[in-house]
């Protein structure tokens, strides 16, 4: 019965070689779904697929209401019990097998089919972060801070640390602890600025076909050699993930930086964890800009852990330099992170699943040819 329902749904095409409704609803650039009036998924189009990380002949059949979770009750209800035109913006859900996402839902009842309506999911917040993130507005400024910086204040810094070394030889017990102070604070101030050049370089990253896991590997164990020590290490890859587009020198920087991130998050709870996962994720994709196209980025590494989380206040300007939640922290760590991963023409996000109680980072990497 449902089958013939749906096949009168999608109508033939009107004129001679034009796409029929089937062929428009599948090619459709947002998630659709079609729901029947006792709440069933009657059909999905790829961009569903990928959104919910679901395989079509998995998501037809199924309730919207467990498809397409939110946590509201009243807002569920107002949803999935309407027969009107209806939209929802800004909302959280959790859609199919993916994290809690803010997405916008309108639901298009279909007149000649009373109970039937078409859902289409916009998870907008990640079209925004992707966009607002791909423009590197704050990474290029932290890019010409660097430059200047490391001009204007490092020539005079070795001269301030030879002076002192030079009057180490001659000062007092009681001065003596002075001068080594001056030495360890020039050396911390260097640092710095050594850790901010790595932002004043623009030039591309040579990536080739990489097979990912020996270098999350190498960095779980320089991490569990560390500040990993007492955390739970746990490992969830999907073997046959083909090898990723990247440098791998540049992959283990980052994975080691979010890898400490996580570990000193989780470090304050009960069971500190950690957990790396790796998975193929199909239809996602990125406009790089200034005429480069979109590039498809299938590679998707996890690291999640079940610290506190970033406190909301920041988590907007997370990748932004000089932005940190740690007391003695320069707030460079993740700004180098977002670089080096657009560097490599991918992507990185975080998001928060309070329901779990993990704090996710998502890398998203295009796909190498072995």
């Amino acid at each position: 019965m449902r089958d013939s329902i749906v096949k009168s749904v999608f109508m033939p095409p009107i004129a001679k070689g034009a796409p029929n409704a089937a062929e428009i609803f599948s090619a459709l650039p947002v998630a659709a779904l079609l729901v029947s009036p006792d709440n069933m998924i009657a059909d999905a189009n790829s961009r569903a697929e990928a959104l919910l990380n679901m395989a079509r002949t998995a998501i037809i059949g199924s309730d919207i209401a467990r498809t397409v979770r939110i946590d509201e009750q009243n807002l569920r209800i107002q949803l999935w019990q309407s027969d009107k035109p209806l939209a929802a913006y800004d909302i959280s859900l959790h859609a199919g097998r993916n994290a809690a996402i803010k997405a916008d839902v309108m639901i298009a009842p279909l007149a000649e089919h009373e109970g039937w309506r078409i859902v289409t999911l916009h998870a907008q917040s990640l079209a925004q972060a992707i966009g607002g993130r791909r423009t590197a507005g704050g990474t290029r400024s932290a890019m010409g801070a660097a430059a200047i910086l490391a001009h204007e204040i490092k020539n005079p810094l070795s001269g301030i640390r030879g002076a002192a070394q030079l009057l180490s030889g001659t000062a007092s017990d009681t001065d003596a602890p002075l001068t080594q102070l001056i030495c360890d604070e020039v050396d911390r101030i260097a640092a710095l600025i050594d850790r901010m050049q790595d932002f004043t370089t623009e030039r591309p990253l040579e990536c080739a076909a990489t097979n990912i896991y020996p270098v999350l590997d190498r960095a779980i164990s320089i991490i569990g050699a560390g500040v990993g020590a007492n955390v739970e290490v746990v490992r969830k890859y999907d073997p046959s993930l083909p090898p990723a587009k990247c440098n791998a020198d540049a992959l283990t920087q980052i994975v080691l930086n979010l890898l400490k991130n996580a570990c000193e998050a989780a470090r304050g709870g009960k069971k500190p964890s950690i957990r790396i996962e790796t998975a193929f994720r199909h239809g996602v994709s990125v406009m790089l800009g200034e005429g480069k196209g979109n590039a498809v980025l299938p590679i998707e590494i996890l690291v999640i852990d079940n610290g506190p989380g970033v406190p909301p206040h920041i988590r907007d300007d997370l990748f932004n330099p000089f932005i940190s939640t740690k007391r003695d922290g320069q707030g460079l760590g993740l700004a180098l992170v977002d670089k080096l991963v657009r560097d490599m023409n991918g992507f990185v996000q975080h998001t928060r699943d309070e329901a779990a109680g993990e704090t996710i980072f998502r890398i998203l990497l295009p796909m190498g040819q072995s």
